[in-house]
């Protein structure tokens, strides 16, 4: 893929209801606004209908995680990402940065120990509870989430 290309969202169907697609500079302050305009079309459309709230959510944790950890804060790195809506399959939202990479089994639980305390790292957490399916591909680089 060349650098700054964007690669498809896997819903390829005709019957989609929403297909969005952006890159968005690595800087904190580009999260709010792009959620805010992609959960408009979102609202719009009829996508994920009375579920809105946990799909904004979740995009807004994965948009904050590739930013601060995939292009550690660089408004020179970007992060890919894309929406698709269908009425049978629900919505697809996938998000990719440009870092290093990492193993998700390796985070710790919010939920246990010392973490339970600690100021940050609930962002997987909070998206695996939030979506349906949830999956990291590339490395860790690459976040595949579905609502249905």
């Amino acid at each position: 893929m060349a650098e700054g290309a964007i690669q498809r969202c896997e819903f390829k169907s005709d019957d989609l209801i929403l297909r969005f697609e952006t890159v968005l500079p690595g800087d904190v302050l580009q999260i709010a606004p792009a959620v805010a305009g992609v959960m408009q079309l979102v609202r719009m459309m009829g996508c994920a209908a009375g579920k809105e709230t946990d799909v904004e959510l979740a995009l807004q944790e994965a948009l904050a995680n590739a930013v601060v950890h995939g292009c550690k804060g660089d408004p020179a790195k970007t992060v890919q990402f894309c929406v698709t809506c269908d009425e049978t399959r629900g919505m697809l939202i996938v998000v990719r940065d440009p870092g290093p990479g990492f193993d998700p089994a390796e985070i710790p639980s919010p939920i246990r120990g010392q973490q339970i305390y600690s100021t940050h790292g609930r962002g997987i957490y909070l998206i695996n509870q939030l979506m349906d399916e949830v999956r990291f591909d590339k490395g860790g680089t690459e976040i595949i989430m579905r609502k249905r």
